[in-house]
C-alpha cells in the first residue's frame, strides 16, 4: 500500500508513537446511494446520511438522520452497513467533517468510512481527523468538485499513541468539546431571552415602576396605531421625522481604495464594520488627516447611528450599530448611513434595537431593491416607521436591552476563548508535542 508523505503533524512524534495509514487501522468502506426510482428501497428502518447532515450537529456522534433505507436498498446498492461506533468521513465537496455512527447506519457515496480495529480509541480518532483535515483536502481532486478516494483516503498516515494515552487525549478534548457545547447552550439561551424581551419592550414598554405594561390587565393603557396597540404615551413616527442629520458616504473619486494609509490617520467606516447591534473593529481602513478634512460632512464621532444600505444573505439591509466611544472619529464610506437623531425624540441606542428587530425587519426589506444584492437609499430608510416612546422610557429600554447584550457579548468572548484553548490543546496533544499520563 502506497502512503502520502509525511505532513507537519507526523514530525517529531514521541519515539512512543507508532505511525500506520489509515487503512491499516480500521477497514475503510465507501457509501452508496440506492435508486430513488425505486420506492421500495426507501422508507426503511435503516439510518442513511448525506454529507450535510454533519454540518451543525452538536456532538460527536450521530444518532439519527433525515433518511432511512431498506434492506432491500442496502442489499442493491454499494452502500455498506457500519456498525455503531464506526468513524465516518465526509470526502466529496465538503472534505474533513467527521462524527462517530452512534448506531448501525450507513452512507451515502459523499463519504470514506472507518470501521476501526479494537487497538485504537475511536474517540481520539475522531478527534484526529478532524485535526488533519487539510490533508485531506490536499490529496482531493476532481473538475466540478473535490473528492478524496478510497485509496488516497485509506494511504495518509496517522500518529498511534499507546492505547491508553489515546484515550487520555480523548477525554480532554472531550471535554473541551463540552465546554464549548455547554458556552454554545448558554449563548442560545441569552438570545432566546432577550428576543422576547426585545419584542416586549418595543411593544409594552416599561411603565411608571419599571414594569412591563400588561395590554390584557390593563388595556385603558394602550391606544390603537398604525402598528398595532402601542401605550397611550407613545407615538408613530417615520424615521425621517426623528433625525437631525443623515448622511451617506462620498461617492466616486472622492474616497477610493488607493486613498487608504497604512498607518493609522482617521477611520474609515465600511460596509462590514456595521453588524446587528454591535461595531465589528476587525477590518480597520484609514485615510490621511488632509484627505479626510475634505469630506468633513461624512464625518462619524462616538455614539453616532450607523446603518447598513446594502444586504446579503449573513447581513440583512438596514441592520444598525453605533459607532463605538473607543475608537477616534472617522468618516463613513458609500453604502453606510450615519445618522444623529433629535435629542428631544429619539435616542440613538432605541433607534438601533427598532432596526434590528424582527418586528421593522418586513417594512426594512419591502424597501429594499437591487439587482444582485438588496439595497435601501438614504431616502428609503428614513420612511421605515418607529414606535416612539417619551426619551426617558427609551433610556430605561435601552439600559434593560444593553445590559443583556453585554451579559451575552460577555458570553461569546468565552466561546471565543475556549475555542482557541480547544486548537491548542489539538496542536499540543494530537502531535505528541505535550505528552499525559494516563
Amino acid at each position: 500500500m502506497s502512503v502520502s508523505r509525511h505532513s507537519n503533524y507526523l514530525a517529531n512524534l514521541p519515539e512512543a508513537w507508532g505511525q500506520a495509514p489509515i487503512g491499516e487501522i480500521g477497514e475503510v468502506c465507501a457509501g452508496g446511494t440506492p435508486s430513488r426510482a425505486n420506492p421500495s428501497y426507501w422508507n426503511g428502518s435503516i439510518p442513511w446520511v448525506t454529507p450535510s447532515e454533519l454540518t451543525d450537529i452538536p456532538t460527536k456522534e450521530i444518532v439519527g438522520t433525515r433518511e432511512k433505507i431498506t434492506e432491500a436498498g442496502l442489499a442493491d446498492s454499494s452502500a455498506t452497513l457500519l456498525p455503531a461506533g464506526s468513524l465516518i468521513v465526509t470526502t466529496r465537496a465538503t472534505i474533513g467533517n467527521v462524527a462517530v455512527a452512534g448506531m448501525p447506519m450507513c452512507t451515502n457515496q459523499g463519504f470514506k468510512n472507518v470501521v476501526l480495529g479494537g487497538r485504537v480509541d475511536v474517540s481520539f480518532y475522531y478527534h484526529l481527523l478532524k485535526f488533519i483535515s487539510r490533508e485531506f483536502i490536499r490529496l482531493a481532486s476532481g473538475t466540478t468538485f473535490l473528492e478524496l478516494s478510497a485509496r488516497d483516503f485509506s494511504s495518509v498516515v496517522v500518529p498511534v499513541p499507546p492505547l491508553p494515552e489515546q484515550r487520555r487525549i480523548a477525554e480532554i478534548l472531550d471535554a473541551a468539546d463540552e465546554a464549548i457545547r455547554q458556552t454554545e447552550r448558554v449563548i442560545a439561551k441569552l438570545k432566546a431571552v432577550k428576543a422576547g424581551l426585545l419584542h416586549d419592550l418595543l411593544t409594552r414598554g416599561l411603565d411608571e415602576r419599571g414594569h412591563l405594561r400588561d395590554p390584557h390587565a390593563r388595556p385603558e393603557q394602550f391606544k390603537d396605531s398604525p402598528l398595532g396597540r402601542i401605550p397611550k404615551e407613545w407615538n408613530v413616527r417615520a424615521l425621517r421625522d426623528l433625525v437631525e442629520s443623515a448622511v451617506d458616504g462620498p461617492f466616486g473619486s472622492n474616497l477610493k481604495t488607493e486613498h487608504y494609509i497604512s498607518s493609522p490617520g482617521v477611520r474609515v467606516v465600511r460596509l462590514q464594520n456595521i453588524g446587528t447591534g454591535f461595531f465589528s473593529d476587525t477590518d480597520k481602513a484609514y485615510v490621511s488627516d488632509a484627505h479626510a478634512r475634505t469630506l468633513w460632512r461624512h464625518a462619524v464621532v462616538s455614539g453616532d447611528l450607523l446603518i447598513a444600505s446594502l444586504g446579503d444573505d449573513n447581513h440583512p439591509i438596514g441592520r444598525a450599530c453605533q459607532y463605538p466611544p473607543d475608537i477616534i472619529p472617522g468618516i463613513v464610506k458609500a453604502d453606510c448611513f450615519r445618522f444623529r437623531l433629535k435629542c428631544h425624540l429619539a435616542v440613538n441606542a432605541y433607534v438601533m434595537y427598532v432596526l434590528n428587530c424582527p418586528l421593522t425587519r418586513g417594512d426594512i426589506n419591502a424597501l429594499g431593491h437591487g439587482v444582485t444584492r438588496d439595497r435601501v437609499t438614504l431616502t428609503t430608510v428614513q420612511q421605515i416607521r418607529t414606535r416612539v416612546p417619551p426619551v426617558a422610557e427609551q433610556t430605561r429600554i435601552v439600559s434593560i436591552l444593553d445590559t443583556h447584550d453585554t451579559r451575552i457579548r460577555a458570553e461569546e468572548a468565552t466561546l471565543a476563548k475556549l475555542r482557541q484553548v480547544k486548537r491548542g490543546l489539538m496542536d499540543d496533544l494530537l502531535t505528541g508535542r505535550v505528552r499525559v499520563s494516563p
